[in-house]
């Protein structure tokens, strides 16, 4: 279980969430390819987490002076052979999902699948990884928010609508907030090895502001599907408070640190805020 890190796996439970209530508010909700685009999802992010625990061993990222929690292959708890065979077998479910999609949504939802897998595989992988080029936050943000969000979507309803894209601005930003949070932690091993994130390349200060837009940021979400009428204000004005409910006490005790291995505490809370504002505003659209 170490190994697919259970709790970053809101990333792709989330965008789910929230392009399913779309498309049930506009009537078109299919749950059986809701199912799929769930286990689709489910398996790049869990690809994705092994593949990183992988090829960040290979390069060296991952030392005996990690803050983080141990990562399965540089720790020795699994074998590089078996890490393998668990991403490997992430890959095919992910691929077997993306069938049945295929079946339902034709050939752009496969290429979305197959693009999104792929990156997944280069985050921390091959000659030019985008998490050493200090990418790792705008693929996060377009992939694991804006992509899947409207991938969910357009598998139950064949259409896209500019608010889905909106919606997925939520999950993306949260996905980067953890991003963040794991650069900022990690800066001075990262910078070791040569691993140029975006908090390496610009500093602390920079990848405190990011994480702390990226947490308060949703807050203004729901204002846009209370202007065009999807939202009530009374559930609007609950969305808003509870993503500053959620968000503001990240923010200060992000700004409190004394150690950075007390970022670690900060990881379930951002998941259980990601959470949380995504079934309140997939229930908004009903209320």
């Amino acid at each position: 279980m170490i190994a697919i890190r259970p709790r970053t796996l809101f990333a792709a439970v989330c965008p789910v969430i929230l392009g399913t209530a779309l498309a049930m508010f506009f009537g078109l909700g299919n749950l059986a390819a809701a199912s799929l685009a769930l286990i689709g999802a489910l398996a790049i992010q869990i690809s994705a987490n092994l593949a990183n625990d992988y090829w960040d061993a290979k390069k060296g990222a991952d030392g005996p002076d990690r803050l983080g929690p141990a990562r399965v292959t540089s720790s020795g708890l699994l074998t590089p052979r078996a890490v393998l065979a668990g991403l490997f077998t992430s890959m095919a479910i992910a691929c077997l999902a993306g069938v049945g999609l295929f079946y339902r949504a034709g050939w752009p939802i496969l290429c979305v699948g197959v693009v999104s897998l792929i990156l997944a595989l280069i985050y921390t992988a091959g000659p030019y990884p985008l998490a050493y080029l200090g990418l790792g936050d705008i693929f996060t943000f377009v992939f694991f928010g804006l992509v899947a969000t409207a991938g969910t979507f357009y598998v139950q309803t064949l259409v896209l609508v500019w608010h889905v894209l909106v919606l997925g601005c939520v999950p993306g930003l949260f996905s980067v907030a953890l991003i963040a949070l794991n650069n900022l932690r990690d800066a001075e091993q990262d910078r070791r090895v040569n691993k140029r994130t975006s908090a390496v390349r610009f500093g602390a200060r920079f990848a405190r502001a990011e994480i702390a837009f990226s947490l308060l940021a949703p807050a203004l979400i729901p204002i846009i599907f209370w202007k065009v009428g999807f939202y009530s204000l009374w559930s609007t004005g609950l969305c808003i408070a509870l993503a500053l409910a959620l968000g503001i006490p990240v923010v200060v005790r992000l700004y409190r640190l004394s150690d950075m291995i007390e970022i670690n505490a900060l990881f379930p809370l951002v998941g259980k805020a990601s959470l949380m504002l995504s079934l309140a505003m997939a229930l908004a659209f009903f209320v």
